[in-house]
């Protein structure tokens, strides 16, 4: 792992040590006003995990945003081994596609340029992941913030407006040196490489067609991608189209390389794959946690190749969750699940209006790390309805010394 970002971190040799670390006590979540309707900062809320103390599932120090470049619509930041921080862009500062990266130095966090090379960025960009032992780096994308960012029209579907490719770079060379197209894969987002340095392979999520797909290194060493798993869409009545697919929104990896974990955020789902034989995911354990399918709401099922009914609405706490599951991490050791609801105020909005009145939770599954399997624990409940200036969407989850989704070892 890079040098200065993990100085404030355990900075484990291997991922198999990690998983011998301690247990998470705390968790970071960025927590969102944009476009709610309330005039407040954004800021980053830091929630109590431990189950010793007093002010478990609570937010203990909430810490305002201040935004000190205008460089676009920024998403997925790594560390890199020469201590600066890179930083993944879906657009310019105007909304136009534009899949660049933003360097930072490590200790300032002051802006040091641009990745890639002048005039070299991919057309879209969302997420990334490198693996400097195969000199690569592999991108995502998803559209244009001004296409995607007051909700979704199937419309610009159609028009080609939405991610289909994966573009390979050349690591040192900071340049593309691949397209993949993939098939049957629209909206590919989040990306990754099985946590073993040495490996050549990982897998990437595509929302929209609701598929995992697995991306390899050929012995002439270039780069391909098959698909090996697919959530079949449900024939539905009183939603926006005659079919409603999964809608794959993150995805990761235990560090271990034995699971991997998938959230359908529409259908509600939250699945976990051995992945042993990467080639050949086999489904282990599934949870529903919400979505847009559950019993008593406006949604109807007409056809299910999975169910034979639709799932009953959750309720933890007293509290009925609204959304289904969408960012998720998983402890060091695998056997917890943390997951947050919100998606992207826009398509929140659009799908589960009722985030934006009520806000969204936070929630954690106990995972069975022997024969697989999913269990929701019941205690656990953090509401960001609750919060001091109103209901706030919470998303992505990190811990202070490394993650699953965050750490790449080297």
């Amino acid at each position: 792992m890079a040098t200065k970002c993990s100085k404030c971190g355990p900075g484990y040799p291997t991922p198999l040590e990690a998983m011998k670390g301690p247990r998470e006590e705390i968790v970071y979540l960025p927590c969102i006003y944009r476009n709610t309707g309330i005039e407040a900062p954004d800021y980053l809320a830091t929630v109590d995990v431990d189950p010793r103390s007093p002010q478990y599932c609570q937010v203990i120090e909430p810490q305002e945003v201040h935004t000190k470049c205008n460089l676009g619509y920024l998403h997925t930041s790594h560390c890199l081994a020469s201590g600066e921080v890179m930083i993944s862009s879906l657009g310019d500062p105007k909304g136009n596609g534009k899949g660049g990266f933003v360097l930072l130095d490590g200790e300032t966090f002051e802006v040091k340029g641009t990745w890639e090379r002048p005039g070299g960025a991919a057309p879209m960009g969302y997420d990334f992941w490198y693996q400097p032992r195969h000199n690569v780096m592999i991108s995502t994308e998803w559209a244009a913030p001004n296409v995607l960012k007051d909700g979704f029209n199937p419309a610009d579907v159609e028009a080609g407006l939405y991610g289909s490719h994966l573009h390979v770079w050349d690591w040192q060379r900071h340049e593309i040196i691949q397209t993949l197209p993939l098939k049957d894969g629209l909206i590919p987002l989040e990306i990754r490489f099985l946590h073993n340095p040495a490996a050549d392979q990982g897998f990437v999520g595509c929302a929209l067609s609701s598929n995992i797909q697995r991306f390899f290194k050929n012995e002439g060493g270039t780069w391909s991608v098959e698909k090996v798993i697919q959530v079949p869409p449900k024939k539905v009545k009183g939603w926006m189209l005659p079919e409603m697919p999964g809608l794959i929104t993150d995805i990761l990896l235990s560090l271990d390389d034995r699971f991997l974990y998938f959230s359908n955020w529409l259908h509600g789902d939250l699945r976990q794959y051995d992945i042993s034989d990467p080639q050949k995911p086999r489904l282990t354990g599934q949870i529903f946690l919400g979505g847009s399918i559950v019993k008593g709401g406006p949604v109807q099922v007409l056809q299910d190749q999975e169910l034979q009914c639709q799932p009953e609405p959750l309720v933890v706490k007293g509290k009925r969750v609204a959304g289904g599951p969408q960012m998720i991490q998983l402890s060091l050791d695998g056997k917890r699940l943390y997951v947050t609801t919100s998606l992207y105020s826009g398509w929140d909005k659009q799908f589960y209006p009722d985030l934006i009145r009520e806000g969204s939770v936070m929630l954690q599954i106990d995972v069975d790390t022997d024969k697989g399997g999913l269990k929701l624990n019941p205690n656990f409940l953090v509401d960001f309805g609750k919060e001091p200036l109103g209901p706030a969407l919470a998303h992505e989850l990190r811990y202070p010394g490394g993650d699953c989704s965050s750490d790449i070892w080297i």
